[in-house]
């Protein structure tokens, strides 16, 4: 099995470099990204690539941390869109061939999910 920490670290940088084909190998076919604050959820590869790629704004984004052991892993991340700084804590499962199969992202405020991405997720 992969080491669940690097797929993470990479996962991120592939994000802030906008390469999404190398985003996309980090992810089980069957990933499920979760955001429990606007209660989105998406699911499957293509979905969760298309959701990182069609954020809105010029966004930026520093690891601080990451941290894993066996299946599992955290991130501590510094996220900057337009002129706004806010910090986010992701948990990370690992499938069984290394790939990341969940995430789920924890921002530090609720907000209400922008209406731009209705046909990218489904409530819950």
């Amino acid at each position: 099995m992969a080491d669940i920490g690097a797929t993470v670290e990479t996962y991120w940088a592939t994000a802030q470099a906008r390469d999404w084909r190398a985003f996309g190998a980090t992810l089980a076919d069957d990933v499920r990204y979760e955001l429990p604050q606007t209660r989105e959820r998406v699911l499957g590869r293509d979905g969760v690539v298309r959701f990182n790629a069609e954020y809105v704004g010029e966004w930026s984004l520093e690891v601080e941390r990451v941290v894993a052991d066996g299946e599992q892993a955290v991130s501590w991340v510094r996220y900057s869109v337009d002129e706004e700084e806010t910090q986010a804590i992701s948990f990370f499962t690992a499938s069984a061939d290394g790939r990341i199969q969940t995430i789920t992202d924890f921002w530090p405020t609720p907000y209400e999910a922008p209406s731009e991405r209705e046909h990218l997720v489904e409530r819950f």
